[in-house]
């Protein structure tokens, strides 16, 4: 697939670009696609829930009353469940929630999510650039010019730049991600693919 390589303005810089077939072009995996999301989604999971036991709640030291003569069932704590302020019973506790997944498994679910992206035409190539000063005005005014305004983007860069992260990162359509970082589920959860140029290779290298 060739892809016109874009300028900040919108307009045609021409340069082209060919996306790797390997990459942009297989026959896509859904369930490979479907174990790596689930395993993203899992590993999100702090897994740091939890209530006190009966045996960690407070209190309970003597017998709350008389066994006999009150006409109440019978009590020997007052951190019995069945009270208020007692302890839960089979409430959660912390646990890891981490869902494995084999590697080529993982990098098969990404090249088929770019695939779908390449076959939607919703992948944008830009031009390598850098902005001078963190201004989200530049990001935002690329962005509409390139006729994505609004939609929802995942905009990979080559490498790590604060510069442009921090002029972006206000713009709630907007996620900029290092293209070796960028996940399954980033792909997916975008409406439109927004490239740099150098970007492109940066993937290529990462998933041949």
């Amino acid at each position: 697939m060739e892809l016109k390589v874009l300028k900040k303005d919108g307009t045609d810089s021409g340069e082209t670009i060919v996306l790797n077939p390997e990459i942009f072009e297989i026959e896509p995996n859904d369930h490979a696609i479907y174990l790596d999301v689930r395993s993203i989604r899992a590993n999100q999971h702090q897994g740091t829930h939890k209530v006190k036991s009966r045996a960690e709640v407070r209190g309970g030291g003597r017998k709350p009353y008389r066994q006999k003569g009150t006409g109440n069932a019978r009590r020997g704590s007052q951190r019995s469940p069945l009270l208020p302020g007692g302890g839960a019973v089979f409430g959660p506790r912390p646990h890891d929630y981490v869902v494995g997944i084999n590697k080529k498994v993982k990098i098969l679910a990404r090249k088929s999510a770019l695939t779908y992206k390449a076959r939607e035409k919703a992948i944008v190539v830009v031009e390598d650039f850098t902005p001078e000063v963190i201004k989200t005005k530049e990001i935002a005014t690329m962005l509409k010019n390139l006729g994505i305004a609004g939609k929802k983007t995942l905009f990979l860069t080559a490498s790590k730049n604060d510069v442009l992260y921090k002029s972006g990162r206000n713009i709630p359509t907007l996620n900029i991600l290092e293209a070796n970082k960028a996940s399954t589920y980033d792909i997916l959860d975008s409406r439109v693919l927004l490239l740099q140029k150098s970007a492109v290779k940066v993937l290529e290298e990462n998933l041949s």
